[in-house]
């Protein structure tokens, strides 16, 4: 399938319409044979429910398109070719994907997540692991969030990463990542962004966006989580979408691990060489994406995520429809909290404690990661030293002491 410019206007205008999300859009597609025809009943239809019918303008539609294309980016239709084959078969797939960067959507791909505020420990076996995945042939996705996510994409700036945002693709979040993406678009990488331009993420866009990094993937590697971690949220929209869960253990002693844990005592693949992984998803790969279309299968116990879209309700007027999703409307705060980064710490002090965790690790990657001189780190773990709160181990390295 390849729309013409004007059925992709139509289709922009139709998911961008208010009470419009991914699964109404299907219907109303499969109800009236095209977003033209929706458009034209779309109106009627909110009236029944009381509802108002803003319609997304042949104008504003027009504009998005020119906004994307002034930054060398496209729209990407479901079914096109350069859309992923992965993610067209999930529940609720965006109908449209704003697109900068190499049309690499359909390698063999593996999303790595994970802590903003990861241990020195996280961070150094993240980036090996990704490494390691990549130079096996696998496309790293992941979000562009601080710590874990950042990690990843650096360590496969070579060899293929993905970034999906959960704003527009104008709106890079956090900002100071604008060289990353940069990084990225000049190394053959990918950027995705679902949101129209210009659009500044909110709590629930960043859960939104995790549907999108597990469903453009044959596996998910969670690398440090606590329980509360949005990285959780990606973990069990993988296992509803029927894809594999991998999971780094860490130390019971630091919080950081807590969800990581309990992923893998409620089932998850516990990864410590890069090799857990491709054992696991080598044969699922060779089976083609189409394998992936099976229904879910049961996995970790997450909490249930809460739907994203104010949608129509279809069900009393288009016959055989699906309902859009329950329950709706606005998510809870808890989920509406999660995505955000937290604060850059204050200082250097504050950031080299920040890395550390009970895992012993080295003062040179200390240094590394925390972007300071190895005089700063000595000077600073002296300081923890006499207050009893770093212990020292062989060979250079440093832990935190649990109190």
């Amino acid at each position: 399938m390849q729309l013409t410019d004007a059925q992709r206007l139509d289709w922009l205008r139709l998911i961008r319409t208010e009470g419009v999300g991914p699964r109404s859009f299907r219907a109303l597609i499969n109800r009236f044979g095209g977003a033209a025809a929706a458009l034209e009943a779309l109106p009627a239809l909110a009236r029944r429910q009381g509802r108002p019918a803003v319609l997304f303008t042949q104008a504003q539609a027009e504009d998005e398109v020119a906004a994307l294309d002034r930054i060398g980016g496209r729209l990407i239709a479901a079914g096109e070719v350069d859309y992923p084959r992965l993610l067209h078969w999930t529940d609720a797939a965006p109908p449209l994907l704003a697109l900068r960067g190499a049309p690499i959507l359909n390698r063999p791909a593996v999303a790595v997540v994970g802590s903003r505020n990861a241990s020195t420990a996280g961070l150094a076996f993240a980036e090996r692991l990704t490494r390691g995945l990549g130079e096996s042939g696998l496309t790293i996705v992941s979000g562009l969030a601080r710590g874990i996510d950042v990690r990843a994409h650096r360590a496969s700036l070579s060899t293929g990463t993905v970034a999906v945002m959960a704003g527009g693709q104008d709106r890079i979040y956090p900002a100071s990542h604008a060289a990353l993406v940069d990084a990225i678009l000049g190394e053959g990488g990918a950027v995705l962004a679902e949101m129209p331009m210009g659009w500044e993420p909110r709590g629930r866009d960043f859960p939104r966006r995790n549907r999108i990094i597990s469903g453009l993937s044959y596996g998910t590697i969670v690398v440090e989580a606590a329980r509360r971690s949005g990285s959780l949220i990606t973990a069990r929209f993988a296992l509803d979408q029927n894809r594999e869960v991998f999971a780094v253990p860490g130390s019971p002693l630091d919080p950081r691990a807590e969800g990581t844990n309990d992923l893998i005592r409620q089932g998850a693949t516990l990864v410590s060489d890069v090799s857990h992984v491709l054992d696991v998803l080598g044969p699922i790969i060779e089976g083609g994406p189409e394998a992936e279309a099976a229904p879910a299968r049961g996995g970790p116990d997450l909490a249930e995520q809460p739907d994203f879209w104010d949608e129509i309700d279809l069900d009393a007027y288009l016959p055989n429809s699906a309902p859009p999703h329950a329950p709706r409307g606005r998510p809870d705060t808890a989920t509406d909290e999660i995505g955000f980064d937290p604060p850059e710490p204050a200082d250097d002090r504050a950031r080299i404690i920040a890395l550390l965790g009970p895992c012993p690790v080295g003062t040179d990657e200390l240094a590394r990661c925390a972007g300071v001189g190895a005089r700063v780190v000595q000077s600073v773990l002296l300081e923890l030293e006499l207050d009893g709160r770093i212990e020292r181990h062989g060979s250079g390295t440093v832990s935190l002491v649990s109190r």
